[in-house]
C-alpha cells in the first residue's frame, strides 16, 4: 500500500484488524487513492506522489540526495518486522540447475500421442500384417523386386 512505515512506527499494539488500525488503513488509502488519481495540478501533487512512491517501496530510493537517509531507515525497519532474505550462494544456484536437468519434460500431447507400441520400433512383418487386416487391406500387392525391375528396364532399352 505504500504506507507500511506509518505501521512500523504507530505506538499502537500490532494486532491486526483492531479498530484504530482499520482506521489508518482506510485513511491512508483514501490519500493514496486521492493522490494517485488524474493529473497533478500543482507542484505540492508532484512532490506528494513522489513521496508516495518512495513510500511503497523505501529500497529503491535509498540514493536520493534528499530523503535516501529516511528511506534507509525506513527500509531498515520493514527489513526488521518481515525479515531479510536469506542470500541465494552459487551453489544452491548450480544445485537447482542440477535438479531442473534431472526433471523428466512432461508434455501431455506427447504422452497420449506416444501410446503405441511402435513408438520407439517399426511394427514387425506379423503385426503388418494384422494391421492391413483390420482396415480391409490384407491382399497386399505385389511389388516387385531390384531383378524384376532391371528386366523391365532393359526390355524397354531393347525395344528403342
Amino acid at each position: 500500500m505504500g504506507f507500511v512505515v506509518c505501521c512500523l512506527t504507530c505506538d499502537a499494539p500490532d494486532v491486526p484488524g483492531t479498530e484504530r488500525c482499520r482506521q489508518c488503513i482506510d485513511s491512508h488509502a483514501r490519500a493514496r487513492d486521492k493522490l494517485t488519481s488524474g493529473p497533478a495540478s500543482s507542484k505540492a501533487e508532484r512532490l506528494a506522489r513522489e513521496h508516495v512512491t518512495m513510500l511503497a517501496e523505501p529500497g529503491k530510493h535509498i540514493d536520493d540526495s534528499e530523503h535516501g537517509e529516511y528511506m534507509l531507515a525506513y527500509q531498515r525497519l520493514i527489513d526488521a518486522h518481515q525479515g531479510v532474505e536469506e542470500v541465494i550462494t552459487m551453489e544452491q544456484v548450480e544445485a537447482r540447475f542440477a535438479k531442473q536437468r534431472q526433471k523428466e519434460d512432461k508434455s501431455l500431447i506427447r504422452d497420449v500421442a506416444n501410446q503405441n507400441p511402435w513408438s520407439d520400433r517399426a511394427p514387425n512383418a506379423e503385426e503388418r500384417e494384422e494391421m492391413l487386416a483390420m482396415f480391409g487391406t490384407a491382399d497386399r500387392p505385389e511389388v516387385p523386386s531390384w531383378d524384376d525391375l532391371m528386366d523391365e528396364v532393359g526390355e524397354l532399352l531393347d525395344e528403342d
